[in-house]
């Protein structure tokens, strides 16, 4: 029997290449969007899903279950970014970024959880980043909100474990997307005393996506932890100086480290 798998944040970039892997090596996807086009030409049935409304999440995961009697895999992808200094990002937006990423991603979890536990097997993979290692300039939130993440995933593992399910995070460096388009920018203020450094590392972010890695590399990787048997809480997937840096934070003292970020930075 093809595994069950959905995968929320499926229209464009990670998700999507998680998803069309997914279903092109066997398993039956459901690939999840706050507004899903139809007709589309995706190798896997892409349904409604808004991580904000419980009632959302309900009614998609009930569907899934209505059709298929199980969900074997969640891969808690959807998510949005934020950039910006932090005394210049307006406190509504930081919460907004955190609603998203932190507590929508709770409420899917707890929405597969009674299914998992009466099937007494299922795993529910995370999507972090890297940059939930690490504070990092001008993306202090979307760092903070991806490392809140990580601490939860460790301790929802702890308490399901007994029900036969698994929880794993995986935490992608920089990937070729659009995800700079779907971020939140904080504005770069003319009188803002940020403006010349914001605007440079505004450029340098752009840079990055545009030269990272294939998100097939990270669907390769979900692929993986699906068929190990006893997967580890964490995984970084990205280039040889991303996952560097998460080891040279762990031996370095802190200011070290931190001028490091700094001169990379050019701050």
């Amino acid at each position: 029997m093809s595994k069950v798998v959905l995968v929320t944040g499926a229209s464009s970039g990670i998700g999507k290449a998680i998803a069309i892997f997914l279903s092109e090596n066997g398993y039956k996807v459901y690939g999840t969007s706050r507004n899903p086009k139809k007709p589309n030409n995706f190798s896997f049935e892409l349904i409604a899903l808004d991580v904000l409304k419980v009632d959302s999440i309900n009614t998609a995961i009930d569907l899934v279950i209505q059709k298929e009697g199980r969900l074997d895999v969640l891969v808690n992808n959807a998510g949005m970014g934020i950039t910006g200094p932090i005394e210049d990002t307006p406190t509504d937006e930081m919460r907004s970024v955190f609603n998203t990423n932190l507590f929508g991603a709770v409420d899917v979890m707890k929405a597969v959880l009674p299914q998992m536990r009466k099937q007494k097997a299922g795993i529910i993979i995370n999507v972090t980043s890297i940059a939930g290692y690490m504070g990092l300039p001008f993306r202090g939130l979307y760092s903070a909100t991806k490392g809140a993440l990580e601490i939860v995933t460790e301790a929802v593992s702890m308490e399901v474990k007994p029900f036969g399910i698994k929880v794993v995070n995986v935490a992608p460096g920089d990937f070729a997307t659009n995800i700079a388009a779907g971020r939140y920018h904080t504005p770069v203020f003319e009188n803002s005393a940020y403006k010349e450094n914001y605007q440079a590392n505004l450029d340098l972010m752009d840079a990055h996506v545009t030269g990272g890695m294939n998100p097939v590399e990270m669907a390769k990787v979900i692929f993986k932890i699906i068929n190990t048997k006893n997967p580890k809480i964490h995984y970084k997937v990205g280039g040889f100086m991303e996952k560097l840096s998460i080891v040279l934070k762990r031996i370095l003292p802190d200011r070290i480290y931190e001028k490091i970020l700094m001169n990379h930075y050019k701050l």
